[in-house]
Formats: structure tokens, C-alpha cells, sequence
């Protein structure tokens, strides 16, 4: 008997056969593939996947490694020294291309597809050329079989996979599903770039079937069971029927959430969901999601936010409705914060990673587009969970400019291939549906707005704040803006300072903490369930009934989907959709007569290393300057939906040349995008061209892990920490040390992330070399911080702040 995976008990009672693994993850991969309509090519590369696992050299190593082998046992090897080093993936590629490639369209891409994920399912997808117009398939496929054990393995495949195997290829199943995704895939797409995009997305599709079949079956784990949308959507009624009326504002939320229910049936699309701020979106969107997903018999639901920081308050309105079923031990909500099992690929990551199988998900921006874009098999392990999904990306004007593109035909895809429905939702929509459609425009359904243009007027026309422009050419000092704001805290009773950077944060809290009773501060380097109790601290200050002078100062986390009412805002010059929605936090629900957003410019602000601030920034003060010379224009209101849509078009339209993720030909070689590696690449075929005098004999031309490896260099490069905050982090990372299963350490590391923050290389790097990173169990590459580099007024630091006075809520 051949296994695929061993213990430490050399009775071999408890190792997994290779055929029952290889039988499992094709079931599995088959059912994942299905929802993309072409269920045989999953089957087939999970019977095969590991088809190098048949070599004597791999069964060796088992055998040593779980002690049936021992020291001087003529077949023993050192286990340690061989993990990770026998090739197991790259037989069964060699096989399927071998048998396919001779074939004639689409089998011939059909061969490559499966031998690109069967080969990368350990390393994530790899390149088919390399951007200098390296033939980087056929040296992987080519490999030496001597090495890949092809010959050898082949001939000892189990009968019933044998058969299996020979039964899909003899039969006309994958041709024919192929040829009709092919058809809907390309169907009315003029543009070559986006044609080989989506080709390339399918293939990411497929192969992410297959690593979270593959991973799940080690894990011994199955995919969890469909949704009980009824009792949940029962939860969600009940639970808005205890709403009050009390003033306009009210009845109009109320009015929205109607709309959002009344538009559920709808077919599956791409719409938009323009509530202004303080229009209560949060519920509302829910509300629609759940009749949605019940009426279209759908998987799941899944909120993209921005900022962790509307996880925090999001899922925790979730939760509350959902409490009593999720008391009962049924998960219903998962919140995805952060990354804390590592994107090497080992026993433990495959089983404890987060594959998002639950009803309702909610994940950051970051989380979703490493999904779809980044390198190794962490993410996109999720990928095919965006399948049959209602998607609502929350804030979707804070999208970074350069995933325009990229963005838009990732969600082309889902909608247009996968059953899948996108809400746009924010207070001001960008124009992704207005840019270049060679390159990739989102492509709204017939009818894309949930809420008429007459009921957003509605709403704006309640006019809660006045904007003033306090800009000046001296620009403001720190010490200025902190005697503004307590100016005006004797004025309106609260104020919330927004800022662009963490260090202005810090400043202004260290210039003001002392001067009032009560000052807060919030930043990303506070864990998830830190910013929760600081949040739930300042709302009780805030209490209409009796309320209490506070000031915040805060990164712009606060000023997207955070629920809370200041009488004043100082918001630190940004672009006008920041500044919108920073105003949103100001007499949010109508309880004074008027509130009072104040712009002032600070001095010394250097946002190099935040470019969509500064680009955003500079375009805002053209946009105000225009104001002030001519107010008509933009009919007298810095809120206007006027002023909204000229600031848009200098900020999209005069950044058109960004949105294809242009990458530099410093690490590449080559200047190019990535959106031409993941599509065309035409760079690297016209290096081949001139190599070979000759187009490269495959089909699929993407430099896949190159353009990955790209990605995760500029937007995917923070890992999560967990962090010593309050007695619930203390018990998780003394649990997690002491765990000893994976359903516990999987247990514990959901509760982790609300008790991790995320910290870049550079940070990673200099607390490992204090010593302040301790790995909780050998081996796990999962950290968390020592206790003395936890503030409970800033959160994480590089340095040690146990002195920092503490606050306890």
C-alpha cells in the first residue's frame, strides 16, 4: 500500500492511503470546480496531484519519517533533511501535458491549465514566461523525470485511479465543459488583454479548487454545509423591527433599508449602493445580502472593508443579531483581519490557514486581493469561495489606483463566470465604470443603482455639517491644530481630529492628553479588540442623554463605516472622498442644529510613502481652490455631488496611466504592468519572438508568479501578531502556546484575530532582532509580541512601552 501522508506511529494504523487522498481531493476539487461549470478538470487534477507520491523515493521518506524505517535500514534517509525536497508535483503535470498537448484545442489548453496547477500546487501558480521571454513552463514541465519519478510512477497507480483517470480522458467530459466556459468567458470581449486575462483567472480558479481540496483532505476536515439563509434572515427582521423612528434621519434609514429589501430579487450583477454617510448602509446592505443570497440559493455572503477597524464594528453588529444562533455552536460570522499562519507551505499552515468557509465573511481590502492576486497558495486557497457569493465592498472609493484595472476584470469574472453579485457601497462612488474598457471597466448591471439619485439628494439636502476650508499658505503646526481643537470642544462639546499619518496621531495625542479630561487615540497598531473598547468608550462619552467633552485623534481608520457622532471634526487635508466621509462622523444623526468639519493644511507632512494620500491630497486643493474662486460652480456646497465628480475626474482621469499596476524594470529587467503579465504579456513574447524566431507553443503566456511576487512587494506585505492586550490576549497566546491539536489551535487562532495587528518587514525584522517576536510553538512561524511592546494608548511598537501610562475600559 502507498500512503500520502504519515505519523509518528510506525504502526501505520492512522497514516492516509495515497488512493483514498487522491479519491478525496478529487471529490472535492470536482464540487469546487463545479461552481465555474467545468467539475471534470477539478476531478482530474486532484486524482493526480500527487501522483509523485507513488515513487519509492517519496514512500521512503514516509517510512523514516513515522519510524517504520530506522538508522541503518539500507531505504532510511534522514526525514528532516528531505522534507520539502522530494518533487512530487511535477509527474502527474508531465503526464497530463503529454496526453493533451498533442490534442487540438481546447484540449491543448486544457493540458497546460492542469499542468500549471498540479505543478504550482506547493509554490503557488508559476510563470509560463518569465518577463525577459524565458520559456519558464517547459523548463518546470521538462524537468529531468528521473527527478520527477514519472516513468516510475505511473505504472504503480492504484486500479481505481487508474481507471478513474482513464475514463476522464477517454470521454468527451472536459472538452466539452471547457468549450462552454470558453464561450461565456470570452463572449462579446473585444479586447486580446482582457481575453487572456480571464483565461488566466480561470486557471487561478482551478487551481485554487484544487489547494483547498487538497489541504482541507490533509486536515481531514470536509467543507462545512450550506446556510440556513431563512433563520438567519429571521435573526435580521427581528431584529430591525425593534427600530424606532425618531426624526428624518431616521425615516430615511428606514426608507433605504426598505429599497435594499424590495431590490433583492434582482438578478445576479453589479450594483451600486450610494447611501450617504450616516444612512445606515451597515444593516441595510445586510438586509439585502441575506434575501439575496436565499432567493438566488447562493453560498455566502462576503463584506470587504477597507480598514480593519469596520470589521471590528461590523461583524459586531452581525454577531449581535445572529447571537443566539451562534450560542448554539454554529458558526455564522468570520472575521478574516489578518494573516498570522505563514505563507510558507508547511503541515501546519495547509491546515490552519483560513479558507473563509462560512456564511457571512468579513475581510479586509488586503485579505480580498491577495485572494486574487498574490503569490503562494495562501490566498488563493480562498479564491473559489468568491463563487456563488454575494460580495459588498464597503467604502469601494478607497480602492488604491493602481488595481483599477486588475480590480475591475477580477470582478468581471466573478459576476460575468461565477454566479456571483458585487455591491459597490459608499457615500461617493469613483468611476470605475468610466475608464479605459481596453484595459478593464467594471461592468454595472442594466439597472446598477439600489437607491435612486432622488433619494441620495434626499438625504444630502438634510444638510448636518458645514465644511469650512481653513487651508492656509504658513500651513498649520501641530501645537495650532491642538488649540483649535480645544476651542472647539468649549464650542461644540467634542471633537475628532483625522489625520493622515500614525506619528501625527501620536504628536497630537502626547500635545493634548492632560488638557482635557477625556482624550483618545486610534490607530492600525491598535489590535482589533483594542479599538472596539476605545470606540465603545468614546460612544458612551458621546451618549446624547448625557454626554461627556472627549476629543479623538485618529488615522483615517475612524472615518470609514465607524458609527459614532462627534459635535466637530478636524479632518488633516485629504482627498475630497476622505474629507466626505470624515464628515460623516460629524452630527451624524441629526441631534444638533448643525455640525462643523474644519480642512487645515499641516506643515512638515510627508506622504511619499503614502502616494494615493498625496496624489488624493494634491487634487483636493485644486478642486477647493477652484471652489473658492467660483462657488456656483459646485452650487455653493463643498458636499456637493458637483464638486464630488470634478475632484473624481482630476483624480481618476489624471492617473490614467497608473491603473494597470505599473511595476519598474528594476526587479524585472523590464518596464511593464501587471496586468500585461497576468494577461498578454506581450514584453516577454516578443523577447521569445526573438530568441526562437518563433511564438511560444502553449497558449497561456502570463507571467503568473512574477506579477504575484510583484503584488505582494507593494500591497500584501504586512504579517499579523498577535499581541498581549488585555486578559482575553493573554489567555489566547498561553492557550496557543500550549495547544497540542489542530481543531484547538484552529479554534484559537479565529479568536486571535481580534487580538493581532499587522506589522511590516521592516518592523517584523527589528523586533526579531530585539527579541520581542516569540514563536508560539517551534515550527509554526506563527508569533506574537512580547508584553512590553504593547501600549494601551498607541498599541504596537518597535520599542518598549510598558511605561506608557495604561487606560483600562
Amino acid at each position: 500500500m502507498f500512503f500520502a501522508h504519515s505519523t509518528d506511529r510506525p504502526d501505520k494504523s492512522d497514516w492516509q492511503p495515497l488512493e483514498k487522498h487522491l479519491s478525496n481531493v478529487a471529490d472535492m476539487a470536482s464540487v469546487f470546480a463545479g461552481k465555474l461549470g467545468v467539475p471534470s478538470l477539478g476531478e482530474i487534477c486532484g486524482l493526480l496531484h500527487d501522483l509523485g507520491k507513488y515513487s519509492e523515493e517519496f514512500q521512503d521518506y514516509l517510512k523514516s519519517a513515522g519510524g517504520v524505517l530506522s538508522p541503518g535500514d539500507a531505504k532510511y534517509v534522514d526525514a528532516s533533511k528531505r522534507k520539502g525536497k522530494i518533487d512530487h508535483s511535477s509527474a502527474g503535470a508531465q503526464y497530463l501535458w503529454e496526453v493533451l498537448k498533442q490534442k487540438e484545442p481546447p484540449s491543448h489548453l486544457a493540458g497546460q491549465i492542469l499542468a500549471l496547477c498540479i505543478a504550482s500546487h506547493h509554490s503557488g501558480l508559476i510563470d509560463c514566461l518569465s518577463p525577459d521571454g524565458n520559456d519558464a513552463f517547459n523548463s518546470r514541465i521538462g524537468k529531468d523525470k528521473h527527478k520527477t519519478h514519472t516513468d516510475e510512477v505511473i505504472p504503480k497507480l492504484d486500479v481505481s485511479i487508474q481507471d478513474h483517470v482513464n475514463a476522464l480522458l477517454s470521454s468527451q467530459d472536459m472538452e466539452k465543459e471547457l468549450s462552454q466556459r470558453l464561450e461565456i468567458l470570452l463572449k462579446g470581449e473585444k479586447s486580446l488583454k482582457i481575453k487572456q486575462f480571464m483565461l488566466g483567472f480561470l486557471t487561478r480558479f482551478l487551481f485554487s479548487a484544487l489547494i483547498d481540496a487538497d489541504r482541507l483532505d490533509s486536515a481531514g476536515r470536509k467543507p462545512a454545509g450550506k446556510p440556513e439563509w431563512t433563520l438567519l434572515i429571521e435573526k435580521l427582521e427581528a431584529h430591525l423591527a425593534t427600530f424606532k423612528t425618531r426624526n428624518p434621519i431616521d425615516e430615511i434609514r428606514a426608507d433605504i433599508s426598505a429599497k435594499c429589501l424590495n431590490f433583492a430579487p434582482s438578478a445576479q450583477g453589479l450594483y451600486q449602493l450610494s447611501v450617504p454617510t450616516g444612512g445606515g448602509k451597515t444593516l441595510s446592505s445586510l438586509r439585502f445580502a441575506l434575501h439575496h443570497a436565499q432567493y438566488h440559493k447562493m453560498e455566502r455572503i462576503i463584506y470587504v472593508v477597507p480598514y480593519t477597524s469596520i470589521i471590528d464594528q461590523n461583524a459586531s453588529v452581525a454577531r449581535s443579531v445572529f447571537a443566539s444562533i451562534e450560542e448554539s455552536g454554529r458558526m455564522v460570522v468570520l472575521e478574516h483581519h489578518s494573516n498570522l499562519t505563514p505563507e510558507k507551505d508547511t503541515e501546519q499552515s495547509k491546515i490552519l490557514s483560513e479558507n473563509w468557509d462560512a456564511p457571512i465573511v468579513y475581510t479586509t481590502a488586503v485579505q480580498f486581493l491577495e485572494t486574487l492576486f498574490s503569490d503562494g497558495t495562501r490566498g488563493a486557497r480562498r479564491m473559489h469561495q468568491l463563487a456563488n457569493a454575494v460580495i459588498i465592498f464597503d467604502e469601494i472609493q478607497t480602492l488604491p489606483i493602481r488595481m483599477v484595472h486588475i480590480f475591475n476584470n477580477a470582478i468581471n469574472f466573478l459576476v460575468e463566470n461565477c454566479n456571483s453579485t458585487a455591491v459597490f457601497c459608499t457615500a461617493t462612488q469613483p468611476l470605475l465604470d468610466k475608464v479605459d474598457p481596453d484595459k478593464g471597466v467594471a461592468k454595472l448591471s442594466a439597472c446598477p443603482r439600489i437607491i435612486s439619485s432622488e433619494e441620495e439628494d434626499r438625504f444630502r439636502r438634510l444638510n448636518r455639517v458645514t465644511i469650512e476650508d481653513l487651508c492656509k499658505p504658513e500651513k498649520w503646526c501641530a501645537d495650532e491644530v491642538a488649540e483649535l481643537a480645544l476651542k472647539l470642544l468649549g464650542e461644540t462639546g467634542s471633537v475628532l481630529i483625522v489625520v493622515n499619518m500614525k506619528k501625527q496621531a501620536r504628536k497630537l495625542f502626547q500635545l493634548l492628553n492632560g488638557r482635557a479630561e477625556q482624550v483618545f487615540h486610534l490607530s492600525t497598531s491598535m489590535c482589533p479588540a483594542h479599538r472596539t473598547n476605545v470606540i465603545d468608550a468614546i460612544k458612551k462619552l458621546l451618549d446624547p442623554d448625557n454626554p461627556k467633552p472627549v476629543i479623538c485623534i485618529s488615522t483615517q481608520l475612524i472615518e470609514a463605516g465607524v458609527d459614532i457622532d462627534f459635535g466637530s471634526v478636524i479632518r488633516y487635508l485629504a482627498g475630497l472622498d476622505s474629507i466626505a466621509q470624515a464628515a460623516g462622523r460629524c452630527n451624524r444623526n441629526g441631534g444638533r442644529p448643525t455640525g462643523k468639519v474644519l480642512i487645515v493644511n499641516p506643515e512638515n507632512e510627508n506622504l511619499d510613502k503614502l502616494p494615493d494620500i498625496r496624489e488624493a491630497k494634491e487634487k483636493a486643493e485644486r478642486v477647493l481652490r477652484e471652489f473658492k474662486a467660483n462657488p456656483e460652480l459646485f452650487d455653493s456646497d463643498r458636499q456637493s455631488p458637483a464638486i464630488m465628480n470634478h475632484y473624481y475626474e482630476y483624480y481618476f482621469y489624471g492617473r490614467s496611466h497608473e491603473m494597470a499596476f505599473p511595476v519598474s524594470g528594476k526587479n524585472l529587467g523590464v518596464k511593464t504592468d501587471i496586468l500585461s503579465l497576468l494577461s498578454t504579456n506581450e514584453k516577454a513574447v516578443a523577447a521569445y519572438h526573438r530568441a526562437h524566431n518563433e511564438l511560444p507553443p502553449f497558449l497561456l503566456h502570463q507571467s503568473f508568479m512574477t506579477a504575484a511576487k510583484e503584488f505582494e512587494v507593494i500591497d500584501s506585505e504586512t504579517e499579523g501578531v498577535i499581541v498581549y492586550y488585555g486578559e482575553e490576549g493573554t489567555r489566547i497566546i498561553g492557550e496557543l502556546c500550549a495547544a497540542s491539536s489542530h481543531q484547538e489551535k484552529r479554534r484559537l487562532l479565529k479568536e486571535a484575530q481580534r487580538y493581532s495587528v499587522n506589522m511590516f518587514p521592516s518592523e517584523i525584522k527589528m523586533l526579531k532582532e530585539k527579541r520581542a517576536l516569540i514563536e508560539v510553538w517551534e515550527g509554526s512561524e506563527i508569533f506574537y509580541l512580547g508584553e512590553r511592546y504593547y501600549s494601551e494608548q498607541f498599541g504596537a511598537s518597535t520599542d518598549e512601552v510598558a511605561d506608557l501610562k495604561i487606560y483600562r475600559f
